[in-house]
């Protein structure tokens, strides 16, 4: 079964590469621009002043929620959270969906754990599609010059301190 599963996720993504192809010369921030379903992330990571850091060598692995996932938050989450003085969360739920390092789904296990930039862990799963903390991945292994993107269907919240 694991490995029908692997077989099938590395033909996709053979099949998607060519798609991507032009884009590995692009930051994980430009290539999200680009992408134009990620406004909210990315008016989100300029909020919290991390452009300039998912700007940088890494590598990095985002799991990045799109704008469909963030207007599944509870009305004026998204507002509240982009004011000045909630930065410190704001950076705190962006860094949850980084992990250092470049992580291709090939490299995913069922029930595996990944620390976060911000700190706590993320649980993969693999059994009925790629979950990451429960978030669907929708499209995985979405290169960019500096890690790899994986795009997911809700925003996932650290556990409270």
């Amino acid at each position: 079964m694991l490995r029908r599963t692997f077989i099938a996720v590395t033909a996709a993504a053979a099949f998607a590469a060519p798609a991507f192809a032009d884009d590995h010369s692009k930051d994980i921030v430009d290539t999200a621009v680009g992408a134009g379903s990620f406004t909210t992330l990315v008016a989100a990571v300029q909020a919290a002043g991390l452009v300039d850091t998912l700007k940088g060598d890494g590598p990095f692995t985002v799991f990045a929620p799109t704008d469909d996932a963030f207007a599944a938050l509870p009305e004026g989450t998204v507002e509240t959270l982009l004011m000045p003085e909630n930065k410190d969360k704001l950076v705190s739920i962006l860094t949850y969906h980084v992990v250092p390092g470049k992580v291709m789904s090939g490299d995913l296990s069922d029930g595996m754990m990944a620390a976060t930039v911000q700190g706590a862990e993320v649980k993969i799963g693999t059994m009925s599609g790629v979950t990451v903390q429960g978030a669907n991945v929708t499209a995985a292994d979405i290169e960019a010059s500096n890690g790899v993107i994986h795009v997911i269907d809700s925003v996932i919240l650290p556990p409270e301190s």
